[in-house]
């Protein structure tokens, strides 16, 4: 049940008077529930109940932690049809989304929890000591991963589930030993509330210590602003726009005590479509992408809003038959007015370019806060020369780019910035031929995607859910699968230390029986 408070440790409070509401975007009304936004008293005791679970959160067994998000997954699904319907009514989006999204949420608590069942995540590494070697003795060396801190996690505004309060970035900080601090997104706060009580629920019933998880109602930026700045948070974890997570990087990186910020911020995930494959399966590729940048209103950080081909009868063909096939899907509501605002704004923006013209663009009335697909079209050079066209609109919205030939396209490519996702799409002989072409997408992405649309983001231990700046912070990392762990962790080495006084990781006994590297090889031998 809702009731608009914010959850500290096992306490739930409201001291503030600042108050604000969710929204039905279909209705265009304000939802009933009141939410009370976190005083600085309130940030303050959640990062200092936070800080004095660090320790002995970091210190629970792999199996002890892979139980509590176990417990999570399963308090999650107890909430039942009520999350679902309060889901619903905060963001406009469809009973089988809500499902769906939950079901990833669930999904990945446990596979982060198969990940602490397997233990290899620390990375446990030993050099054994070589007294006798000359001219200077080697000394014993041995070293795994350790849990960095508290962990403060922004929700995002798209996916109020998987990306929000027991998201991939709590669920992966949980299972490094991090407590979080989520500093709930404003539009979808009842759905937060809900599944942040589903967690301390599972925190309580594990004997985990209070603190280990808090969640932070926010109308505006001074709880995000308050506990990016606070000497005790660790890190940060953020889904959102670039200008967000800009900020937030800046704010980290000017602490007395830098801190890492990992954002991913947007992309405009570029698809390029070579000439041979137009010519056999226009027709197919059409109502794919269509389906794709349409596909919940648009509102996906793999949206495809850049698609590029080259100047021929062909393009000219596809570019009707996209024309065609997105005006068959009938427009959906947006997340918020908010967003919906901006999109039109967006919208607006890029038809005020030079050179830009419209493909097609849904006409007619639609009820408010409705994302009305648009497709535009640019010649290649106009693109290069304004960078306006490389901004992402977020939406149901792609700018088709016209090449006149493969050196243009690799000129335009040249010019995109880092991001998420690239598609190239290709007959199998012809794309034996474009191997700088995939050289250079590969260099601006971090999932390079042949023959398939970039939406639709599988959580596993081969995905790569980043990419270069500015689509994230950091391309190092992923947000979603088994390595977005990683991020909440730092190397630790031991030297000379008496087996007795190591982590259990590096006994010699191997009693965890984990994979670890020994004198350079894997293995789960005893030393």
């Amino acid at each position: 049940m809702q009731d608009g408070k914010n959850i500290i440790g096992y306490d739930r409070t409201r001291r503030g008077s600042v108050t604000f509401r969710t929204i039905n975007p279909i209705l265009n009304t304000e939802n009933d529930t009141i939410f009370y936004e976190a005083t600085p008293e309130e940030v303050e005791q959640a990062v200092t109940l936070a800080h004095q679970a660090t320790h002995f959160f970091g210190e629970t067994t792999h199996k002890e932690r892979a139980e509590f998000l176990r417990a999570i997954a399963d308090e999650i699904m107890a909430l039942g049809d009520e999350l679902i319907t309060v889901y619903c009514s905060e963001t406009g989006l469809p009973e089988g989304r809500a499902k769906g999204e939950r079901g990833r949420t669930v999904n990945q608590l446990k596979l982060y929890a198969g990940l602490l069942d397997d233990g290899s995540y620390v990375e446990a590494s030993i050099d054994t000591a070589k007294p006798d070697r000359k001219p200077i003795p080697k000394e014993d060396l041995r070293k795994m991963m350790f849990p960095l801190g508290p962990v403060a996690v922004f929700g995002a505004s798209n996916f109020p589930l998987a990306y929000s309060s027991a998201g991939g970035d709590t669920a992966s900080a949980l299972a490094a030993g991090c407590p979080v601090i989520v500093k709930g997104h404003p539009m979808h706060a009842g759905t937060g509330n809900m599944v942040s009580s589903a967690i301390v629920s599972a925190a309580r019933k594990s004997a985990m210590p209070e603190g280990v998880f808090s969640h932070l109602n926010s109308k505006g930026h001074a709880v995000g602003e308050s506990l990016v700045k606070h000497p005790l948070i660790k890190a940060v974890g953020f889904t959102g726009s670039h200008g967000g997570g800009r900020a937030l990087f800046n704010m980290a990186a000017e602490r007395k005590e830098p801190i890492p910020v990992f954002a991913e911020m947007g992309s405009v995930n570029p698809v390029v479509l070579l000439p041979e494959i137009l010519k056999e399966e226009k027709e197919k590729w059409a109502k794919t992408l269509a389906g794709s940048v349409t596909l919940g209103s648009g509102q996906f950080c793999t949206n495809p809003g850049i698609m590029m081909g080259i100047k021929g009868s062909e393009l000219d063909q596809f570019s009707e038959i996209l024309a065609n096939e997105i005006m068959e899907i009938t427009p959906t509501s947006m997340l918020h007015p908010d967003i919906a605002e901006k999109y039109d704004e967006g919208k607006k923006m890029m038809r005020a370019q030079d050179g830009t013209e419209v493909v097609a663009e849904w006409g007619e009335q639609t009820q408010s806060n409705t994302g009305r697909q648009t497709i535009l079209k640019v010649k290649a050079s106009q693109f290069r020369e304004n960078p306006k066209l490389h901004q992402e609109v977020f939406g149901p919205f792609s700018l088709l780019v016209e090449c006149v030939n493969i050196e243009d396209l690799e000129r335009s490519v040249a010019l995109i910035e880092g991001q998420l996702t690239a598609s190239i799409i290709g007959t199998a002989d012809e794309l034996k031929g474009y191997d700088f072409l995939i050289g250079q997408l590969r260099d601006r992405v971090g999932r390079l995607i042949f023959n398939g649309v970039p939406t639709g983001v599988e959580v596993c231990a081969s995905m790569q859910h980043g990419g270069p700046y500015p689509s994230t912070t950091d391309s190092r990392f992923t947000a979603v699968g088994e390595d977005a762990i990683k991020r909440w962790l730092r190397p630790v080495c031991f030297q000379n230390c008496p087996d007795a006084l190591l982590p259990v990781a590096l006994q010699n006994a191997n009693p965890l029986n984990l994979l670890r590297r020994v004198d350079g090889s894997l293995t789960h031998a005893k030393i």
